[in-house]
């Protein structure tokens, strides 16, 4: 089941979740970080740790309300972390509140925890096991089944509190209630309503932070209402659960006899993850041991704001109001009947295929990684080294892209690979003009190296007034044409403004051979009208020379014909209209 879900469209690879989660129950798949539900413990570090708010926590709070709404009686088990994390005068306040939203009964889950330390006290007196792990932590049970099963042995074979407490809860008022837990951590949903071997006796979880919004909305003031009686007898030194050393304190108050475990308790996820490295050695035995994933306990759960909680105060508050009396009330246990709390831990770490060296290698190279030496370790990425990455992309849960140096270098290879082989001239200035970068063909045209012009402003190569007027207006101009004096050539200038970082990029493309072939070819177009000209009016007055020519013989010929005409029509008699002839 789903507890922490992610936005998508937030997400911006960064791999910060990567990096903070300390069991790799994150993948990246098409550059978005997913949750691996089978490999994550719920330990909520990368909720806290995304810098996008990518992940969100998938809710029950409306199916809460749901059940009130319906008139469903409805009871909350109260977890003891109340103590430390809500703002209150008196924890009767709180009870009052949780009535006022409409929940029929309100009971703590301390109550659950007596019969839990119950259930340890006689682990503690049967003595078989060689060491044993308790926690009322759904991640510590995680983290040990699925990253260290070798130690499920050790596991105190003991329900959770809240198990405990939905156990107790059922038995006395039956199945048509709901129950309810509400507490300071985001682990618990699973456990209650996820986990196979517990569900079925916790219908939903909310966390405190929903209960504070839920008051806000209801315009609830916790600390003007009045008090309230909880449902349930007092747990007495169990209400210290929720703090580190807070089980061994429970337990050690209502031992009646001497045991031969040595006790101690560790708090924190590495903590933790060295305790259980340390036992799979063998180096511990004989302990009794409290183990808790959120350092200082359930004060500082994963479903709070924890640096808004100063476990040490919190810490030393409880145990100076609460008294570590145990409870020895038979009447208190028989209430449970025939309840079983054992619980059965086994082995679920996951079945993932390793590669072989060869195929660990072949991933390596696909990211620039062909040798020892290019294996930086940076752990960047999220993993620890560059063969735990590749072992991760072999799993399909990594990508190669993950390699941020690789990508890096990749990005600058290719820009240098532009840079390097464009024949355009490519001149980058900040705002000052100092030039940040300066090409290749840069450096031929104005025959400078690109060490030598990093040193200068752009204003020593060429004149600069529409760079700088770019700048000021940040609107680009494209497409003039311009001679530069000191390389002797023409280009047609375009120049960009850059946003970030700051400054403008002179794309100049060298027309001079395109310019200097326009005018060869005007000229020789000019050359070849003028001689075409010449060559007309020549032919002209060759033309006219001719038509005169033409005239003078079609005249004669004229006469000619018209006295031969005349002739053998006046049969060699002059003609009448003589003076007309020839008209």
């Amino acid at each position: 089941m789903n507890v922490i879900s992610f936005k998508e469209a937030k997400c911006r690879n960064c791999y910060k979740c990567v990096r903070t989660c300390e069991v790799k129950a994150i993948t990246v798949k098409q550059e978005q970080a997913q949750i691996m539900n089978d490999k994550c413990i719920l330990c909520g570090h990368c909720l806290e740790a995304c810098p996008q708010n990518a992940k969100f926590l998938i809710s029950d709070l409306d199916k809460v309300k749901g059940y009130l709404k319906e008139g469903i009686p409805t009871v909350v088990s109260l977890a003891p972390a109340y103590l430390g994390v809500l703002k209150y005068k008196t924890p009767g306040q709180v009870v009052t509140a949780l009535l006022k939203l409409g929940f029929t009964s309100v009971r703590e889950t301390a109550e659950g925890a007596a019969f839990v330390t119950a259930e340890y006290e006689k682990l503690l007196n049967d003595g078989s096991m060689n060491n044993i792990i308790t926690t009322c932590c759904p991640s510590v049970n995680d983290l040990i089944e699925i990253y260290y099963p070798s130690l499920t042995k050790y596991m105190a074979p003991v329900d959770s509190p809240m198990v405990a407490h939905g156990k107790l809860i059922r038995h006395q008022l039956g199945t048509d209630v709901k129950v309810v837990f509400l507490g300071p951590c985001i682990a618990k949903k699973r456990e209650a309503v996820g986990d196979p071997r517990t569900n079925g006796y916790i219908d939903a979880v909310i966390n405190f932070t929903e209960f504070e919004q839920w008051l806000y909305e209801e315009k609830l003031q916790l600390d003007t209402l009045p008090d309230s009686p909880f449902d349930n007898p007092d747990p007495k030194v169990n209400r210290l659960y929720p703090i580190s050393s807070g089980v061994l304190s429970s337990v050690v108050a209502t031992a009646d006899t001497p045991n031969k475990y040595r006790k101690f308790y560790v708090h924190g996820m590495k903590n933790c993850i060295d305790l259980f490295e340390s036992m799979e050695r063998d180096e511990v035995s004989g302990s009794f041991i409290e183990a808790d994933i959120c350092s200082g306990g359930c004060i500082k759960g994963s479903a709070l704001n924890r640096e808004s909680i100063s476990r040490f105060k919190v810490k030393l508050d409880m145990e100076e109001a609460i008294p570590k009396e145990p409870q020895k009330d038979k009447d208190f246990y028989e209430r449970a009947g025939e309840i079983s709390f054992h619980r059965k831990f086994c082995d679920r770490s996951p079945k993932d295929p390793m590669p072989t060296d060869p195929e660990i290698s072949e991933i390596l190279k696909k990211i620039g990684k062909s040798t020892k030496e290019d294996e930086l370790n940076c752990g960047a990425c999220g993993y620890r080294n560059c063969r735990e990455k590749a072992i991760a992309v072999y799993q399909g849960k990594a990508e190669l892209t993950m390699c941020i140096p690789y990508m890096h270098e990749k990005a600058q290879s290719m820009a240098n690979i532009v840079l390097d082989t464009t024949p355009n001239i490519l001149i980058i200035a900040d705002p000052d003009m100092r030039i940040v970068e300066f090409n290749s063909a840069a450096e031929r045209s104005f025959r400078i190296t690109r060490a030598k012009a990093l040193e200068m402003y752009l204003y020593e190569l060429l004149e600069t007034a529409e760079f700088e007027e770019v700048i000021k207006t940040r609107t680009s101009v494209f497409g003039k044409k311009v001679t530069l004096q000191d390389p002797g050539i023409t280009v047609i200038q375009n120049i960009v403004y850059i946003e970030k970082p700051k400054g403008v990029l002179g794309i100049l493309q060298d027309i001079t051979l395109e310019e200097e072939k326009n005018q060869l070819a005007y000229k020789v177009k000019m050359d070849t009208i003028e001689m075409a000209q010449k060559v007309i009016d020549k032919q002209m007055l060759v033309a006219q020379q001719i038509a005169g020519l033409l005239g003078e013989t079609t005249a004669e010929t004229k006469v000619t014909l018209t006295k031969l005409r005349d002739t053998i029509l006046y049969d060699g008699m002059e003609s009448p209209n003589k003076n007309n002839r020839g008209t």
